[in-house]
């Protein structure tokens, strides 16, 4: 149920996000610093994942789960770090709309 709840109230955040982010780019609201959105993500990886993972403390896994998010953070910077705080590289639209 939590996880449920976060998810809504993410997605909500979210969109509203997206949709300040889209007046301020379209011109239509002005006197508002632009944001930029970057997501570094496995959902490839723990999408596999069972249920019972989110209760999984077993050390061997943990160590799993932080040697990929290593990977795809320094994948992820070696690709898009010339872009921080210059352009989003998220698009908004079609993963919160």
């Amino acid at each position: 149920m939590e996880e449920i709840v976060f998810n809504a109230a993410l997605m909500r955040e979210m969109r509203a996000v997206t949709m300040i982010t889209k007046m301020i780019d379209d011109g239509k609201l002005s006197g508002n610093k632009r944001m930029f959105f970057h997501l570094i993500e496995a959902g490839d990886i723990t999408r596999d994942l069972s249920a019972s993972s989110k209760m999984n403390f077993d050390w061997k896994f943990l160590m799993h789960l932080f040697a990929i998010g290593r990977a795809r953070a320094e994948r992820w910077l070696s690709d898009s770090f010339e872009l921080l705080g210059v352009k989003t590289t998220l698009d908004l639209h079609s993963k919160y709309l």
